[in-house]
């Protein structure tokens, strides 16, 4: 098959969707279909970039100035279009409703090729690092909800990450095409429950053998990260020892590393910024319970990737995280902002080795269910579908 994958969010830019559109892309062309990717330019100036086994076409761009590091495409129908044309793909998948996403939308309507789109953003991941907009977010919230329905309904067959997701979307009766939760998948050849390197902990001086608490992922306000450093906080007073590996990027970095001063852990905190791939890997072997605080999560790849390398989750009983941290089998659950229990549940996991194990162990068994293979095997039977009606 030509595929062809339409994302606002794609490599080098690091969150769920960017991950998720290159692990398919990658994918699929490995199993011998012919993918092609639009994605921002990462210059401002429209380019193309072979990225392994697929190509990459970037369109003009301009900054984003609510995330760091990100770049959108604001009016590319007329390059989106001449790419459709010359590539002439036998589907098309949209993983954003943002600029590309909706070109692809029109021009694949126009034309007549199937459309698959995948909703991996809901309201709060933008509204939160908005907050002159905090008093009027919820109206804001339903008008981005309601456009969400309606760009979706331009789709032969919606999906999304979790079954949660679509409850979240709340829209089915509205968007009136079929729908399906499809999980965003990981490589598990990749993440898995063995030691990190002795260079690991030398390259980003982590200390070794004393228990750690981790986060991977990014550092952006709708995260909630200052929740799980008050959180830490309590772990400290506990055990004395503890450290707390923070890894990725975003605007609240500064905040949180000042933040970490004033509760009075710099010292016990490592904050390693962006990394490489390879590092990434490495990293989430380190933990010895990962935290996810963010409320707003549609599946969380991180997630899923420390599961897969056997670690024990504390996370929020919101959005979709219950799918993957089941309360008391392999981790726990706890309301939101709620610093006090998320330190509680933290420190019993640490304090515990054979409950750590235990948990450890079902993290292994519910992350084997989300394959990254299984779910290209979905997408393809989608394709092949749409293709043949």
């Amino acid at each position: 098959m030509k595929i062809l994958i339409a994302s606002d969010l794609h490599y080098p830019t690091i969150n769920g969707v960017a991950s998720f559109s290159r692990n398919l892309a990658r994918g699929l062309a490995a199993h011998g279909h012919e993918v092609l990717v639009i994605a921002p330019s990462q210059n401002g100036k429209k380019s193309k970039e072979v990225d392994g086994n697929h190509v990459i076409v970037r369109t003009v761009s301009v900054p984003f100035p609510f995330y760091q590091n990100y770049r959108i495409s604001l009016n590319p129908i007329r390059e989106v279009k001449k790419i459709v044309t010359d590539f002439d793909p036998d589907v098309i998948h949209i993983q954003m409703l943002m600029g590309i996403g909706q070109a692809a939308m029109k021009i694949g309507n126009k034309m007549g090729i199937p459309i698959v789109s995948t909703n991996h953003a809901i309201p709060e991941n933008l509204m939160d690092n908005l907050r002159l907009l905090a008093p009027v977010s919820r109206p804001i919230n339903y008008i981005l909800k309601a456009y969400g329905a309606r760009f979706h309904s331009k789709a032969d067959y919606v999906t999304l990450p979790t079954q949660s997701a679509i409850d979240m979307l709340n829209a089915g009766d509205r968007i009136g095409v079929p729908m399906e939760a499809v999980s965003n998948g990981i490589d598990l050849a990749r993440f898995t429950p063995t030691s990190a390197t002795a260079d690991t902990y030398k390259k980003f001086k982590i200390p070794t053998k004393v228990p750690i608490v981790s986060y991977i992922g990014r550092l952006d306000t709708e995260k909630h990260m200052p929740v799980l450093l008050k959180a830490f906080k309590i772990v400290k007073e506990a055990v004395p020892n503890a450290h707390l590996l923070i890894v990725g990027d975003g605007n609240d970095r500064p905040m949180l590393e000042s933040l970490s001063r004033e509760l009075g852990f710099k010292d016990s905190v490592t904050f390693t910024g962006r990394v490489s791939d390879e590092d990434l890997v490495e990293l989430h072997k380190v933990g010895t319970v990962y935290c996810m605080p963010s409320p707003a999560e549609l599946q969380s790849i991180a997630t899923l990737e420390a599961m897969a390398s056997g670690q024990p989750i504390v996370a929020v009983d919101a959005g979709a995280l219950k799918e993957l941290c089941q309360n008391e089998r392999n981790g726990y659950l706890c309301d939101q902002d709620d610093s006090a229990t998320i330190g509680e549940c933290l420190t019993a996991i640490v304090t515990d080795s054979k409950k750590r194990t235990a948990m450890s162990k079902q993290s292994l068994e519910i992350a084997q269910t989300h394959d990254l293979q299984a779910t290209l095997n979905k997408f393809e039977q989608i394709y092949t579908d749409l293709i043949n009606a």
